[in-house]
């Protein structure tokens, strides 16, 4: 399948929306055909796709797993990014436009939806075959996002692409440029990553030898336990093609969805070795690559987390 680049959920569109929303299409394997979640809610009398608003300061990534796991009772792992819904909500005067992104996932763990309590906003969660599904959803809109889930859905190998947070000024600082440090919002963007990270299940966190790259991924690191490897082929110093490529390719040869951190001098390498686009990346912005087979399925460009 060729590459894809969803829409960055910084889009134009979406900051002049009124209200902001996240959700998944949640999929799992059925005895005959693939199955999706879906929720019926009894105020609206409708079977819809699970998701919810958007809290002050959170990342849509975040948003989408926790109203899964809230609506449903799942723990889910994100896939790639789907095109984002655009409707209007509210009449007249009260008429707002509402932008809600939606992903792709997979349950962790124990995906049975039985035991789950239901609630006065869901009432019912149900795991549906792919066509029926498509027949069961209220709205014309949820049934083109599980259309366009379709040829998403199967697991791929998830690789996060990191620039380093904000950093001190090149040229105010008269050390050793690799021991530059990040900033304070630096700082603060690297906590705010430990979420949004979670949210795609990382499991194995490199760096760049280099400070700023170290303390943007040490707060998830240690969030989660994990060994942060640096490697000196991903910094701006030590950075080569061959290089690059070989750090690359080692990552490709293990299991589990893994994130890098890297400079924005190095980036352009990062692609090459990918064989993806070449995504211009605010500091402590990411790219999410989903691989399978060796083949670039999609590559969703998610701005830096604020708040």
């Amino acid at each position: 399948m060729a590459q894809r680049s969803a829409p960055s959920t910084s889009s134009d569109p979406s900051r002049s929306a009124k209200v902001a929303a996240a959700g998944a299409v949640v999929t799992r394997a059925g005895d005959d055909l693939p199955e999706v979640l879906l929720v019926h809610r009894p105020s609206y009398d409708d079977w819809s796709l699970p998701k919810g608003k958007v809290d002050p300061g959170e990342h849509p990534t975040r948003t989408a797993v926790r109203e899964v796991e809230e609506e449903t009772g799942l723990r889910v792992r994100l896939g790639p990014a789907l095109r984002d819904q655009f409707y209007v909500v509210g009449h007249g005067r009260g008429a707002r436009t509402k932008v809600v992104h939606y992903f792709v996932a997979r349950v962790e763990g124990d995906d049975d939806v039985t035991g789950y309590r239901r609630g006065q906003e869901i009432d019912e969660v149900a795991w549906v075959p792919w066509l029926d599904a498509l027949r069961l959803l209220t709205y014309p809109r949820d049934r083109d996002t599980v259309r366009e889930a379709a040829a998403l859905r199967r697991r791929a190998d998830v690789l996060v692409v990191v620039r380093h947070g904000h950093a001190r000024a090149r040229k105010s600082w008269r050390r050793d440029d690799r021991v530059r440090p990040l900033t304070a919002a630096g700082a603060r963007q690297a906590e705010r990553l430990v979420p949004l990270l979670e949210s795609y299940g990382v499991r194995r966190v490199l760096s760049s030898s280099s400070t700023r790259c170290v303390q943007t991924l040490t707060p998830y690191a240690e969030a989660h336990d994990r060994r942060l490897h640096t490697r000196e082929e991903l910094s701006e110093e030590g950075a080569s093609a061959s290089g690059v490529a070989e750090v690359i390719d080692d990552l490709r040869s293990r299991t589990g969805p893994a994130v890098v951190c890297t400079h924005r001098p190095v980036l352009p390498l990062v692609y090459d070795a990918l064989g993806t686009h070449a995504a211009r990346l605010e500091p402590g912005g990411l790219l999410v690559v989903h691989r399978r087979s060796g083949l670039v399925l999609a590559a969703d460009e998610l701005p830096a987390p604020r708040g």
